[in-house]
């Protein structure tokens, strides 16, 4: 792997950060007017971190950001070929770790890096939606495995928007301190997507402890790493069997107090064990309500794991333009770089601009997530109820748009990143498929991107009726683009106007199919193209904000990045006419 910073070596990066967020916008939703460094002010040590300004504010954030990219650079990158060659071992009933992965995992958290979703008042970082999206994308690019090693603990940031103080104060420092990892246990040997057909069992015991007895399948770090134990977060049945979703709770559980019965052999992730636990009378401490567990505790944290998973794709998807760059650079055939032969440049050129676009899309929906996730915490804080927060405008509008943003965004960028993986992979020729290049890890770990914290076709699912109800004449969707098209010239957009307009007709041609077998097996396509037409306008918007000298390069990417799309739905519009024509002469 390349050995740099790897916030300030991707120029793109650096922009999105110097010149293209709105960081105002963001830092009032997250600092609400600055009350964390005021408590700090008034003798409260938790918030000594807290800035007091803006430019403390945007100080903080980068400073943090150069550190966590000097770490993966320098002290990950070196050893990520050779941690996947080692991997875990599941050994007499424990998983083994290797030493240099451990070793790994204390650094960070000696350097304060792992609490980024916990608030300063129980030892996270406190910081936005936003800056985790640059700080998750960077570990990523490194390596997916020690990324997870390194941050699963920030799962347990349920505990925080869930529990009660009582278990927040126990609780959540000593994660935020390297304690403990976490591990987030929802998959059964027979239920994965399926989520309210669970069968784990728990009964009451006294108080808010419950004994449960199942098996869970498919936890990531179920066994903690190392010598540090991990928390599980489990969704067990306290209802009667057939008591569905609401028959669900969630509950905090030790490591120690379960069985590992073994590991997953995986394509990918290698230094990531997948566990399947086995509960025995195994105690848990309610989190939160009785019965809230799936409807309210678990659907409460999607848009975080989308989003997680989301810039997942994109810190693959930018190792793998990275590498390909280099060796394409390095590799001389025919008396020249091959990167400068214009079949591999073509290929190259695809890449960067599919990885810009994605990471535009991405901190979108991170953005969305920030301007609601935070604004409703203040309005908790000064003492608003529940019906106030579901009349404020301002936070149903930027939750809405995260509800739509954010399965798009996992669908979009982990299905991208796959391709992007692929295409570094054909550009490294036959040395890409040997394991003596990094693509070649960085190809398996990309494909459990469209599989882990949902599936490509439960994102679909979850996405398709926000996007047709949203291109209605007053729908949501529109009325977002509407408002971003208000701001751009028109002389610029004219292929982006046709994406635009090709994309209108499409929906209106999917909602003319005549079965609903018909709509499920072309959904897919239309949230592909959703996808395609806000990646464009996203991309798009980011010109306007950057300095005038950057513009045209960054306006040619836009331009075959829209091309490309358009070529995507004149095809999806030429295949609906058909399905309907086909259907109408029968």
């Amino acid at each position: 792997m390349l050995q740099n910073n790897y916030f300030n070596d991707v120029s793109d990066l650096r922009l999105h950060f110097d010149h293209i967020i709105n960081w105002k916008e963001i830092v009032d939703s997250y600092e609400g007017g600055f009350v964390d460094a005021a408590k700090y002010k008034a003798g409260d040590e938790r918030f000594a971190t807290a800035p007091s300004s803006y430019d403390e504010a945007l100080e903080y954030y980068k400073t943090l950001l150069d550190s966590v990219g000097e770490f993966a650079g320098k002290e990950i990158a070196p050893y990520v070929a050779e941690l996947d060659k080692v991997g875990v071992k599941f050994e007499n009933g424990k998983v083994a770790f290797p030493e240099k992965l451990l070793e790994i995992v204390r650094k960070a958290r000696d350097a304060g890096l792992q609490p980024t979703g916990f608030s300063r008042k129980y030892g996270g970082l406190g910081i936005p939606w936003t800056v985790r999206a640059f700080f998750s994308e960077i570990l990523y690019r490194v390596d997916a495995s020690v990324c997870i090693s390194i941050g699963c603990v920030n799962l347990a940031e349920i505990v925080e928007k869930n529990g009660s103080e009582e278990l927040k104060e126990e609780w959540l420092p000593r994660l935020a301190a390297g304690e403990f990892a976490c591990a987030m246990g929802l998959t059964e040997p027979d239920h994965g997507s399926d989520l309210p057909g669970l069968r784990t069992k728990a009964i009451h015991k006294e108080g808010n402890i419950y004994l449960l007895n199942g098996t869970k399948r498919f936890i990531t770090q179920g066994c903690g790493t190392g010598e540090i134990p991990a928390i599980l977060l489990l969704l067990a049945r306290t209802g009667n069997p057939g008591s569905g979703a609401r028959g669900l709770s969630f509950f905090l559980v030790q490591s120690k107090d379960v069985q590992v019965a073994g590991i997953e052999k995986k394509m990918g992730l290698h230094c990531s064990p997948t566990c399947e636990i086995v509960l025995e009378n195994t105690p848990g401490i309610l989190i939160g309500e009785e019965g809230h567990g799936l409807i309210k505790h678990t659907m409460g944290m999607l848009n975080g794991a989308r989003m997680g998973i989301s810039q997942q794709g994109v810190g693959i998807a930018q190792a793998a333009l990275a590498e390909t760059k280099k060796y394409t650079s390095e590799r001389i055939q025919f008396g020249k770089p091959i990167g400068t032969i214009p079949a591999v440049r073509k290929i190259l050129r695809r890449m960067e601009r599919e990885t810009m676009a994605m990471r535009c899309l991405m901190l979108e929906g991170a953005r969305a997530m920030d301007l609601y996730y935070f604004r409703g915490d203040h309005l908790k804080e000064k003492g608003a109820t529940e019906r106030d927060l579901k009349s404020d405008v301002v936070l149903k509008y930027w939750e809405k748009l995260a509800g739509i943003l954010t399965p798009i965004s996992k669908f979009y960028c982990s299905e991208s990143c796959v391709k992007i993986a692929g295409d570094a992979v054909q550009l490294h020729g036959g040395a890409g498929f040997t394991e003596d290049y990094d693509v070649s890890r960085i190809y398996r770990d990309s494909r459990i991107t469209t599989i882990y914290d949902g599936t490509s076709q439960i994102q679909v699912n979850a996405s398709i009726g926000g996007v047709v109800t949203g291109m209605t004449g007053h729908g949501f969707l529109r009325e977002y683009i509407d408002n971003e098209w208000s701001h751009f010239p028109t002389e610029e957009t004219k292929v982006l106007s046709d994406v635009w307009d090709g994309f209108q007709e499409a929906v209106v041609l999917y909602k003319e199919l005549s079965t609903s077998e018909e709509r499920e097996e072309t959904a897919d396509e239309i949230v592909w193209a959703s996808a395609r037409l806000l990646s464009g306008l996203l991309f798009y918007r980011s010109t306007l904000r950057i300095p005038e000298e950057l513009r045209a390069e960054r306006l040619s990417h836009v331009e075959e990045y829209n091309l490309d799309s358009l070529g995507y739905m004149e095809g999806l519009r030429a295949k609906l006419r058909v399905k309907i024509s086909a259907r109408q002469a029968v």
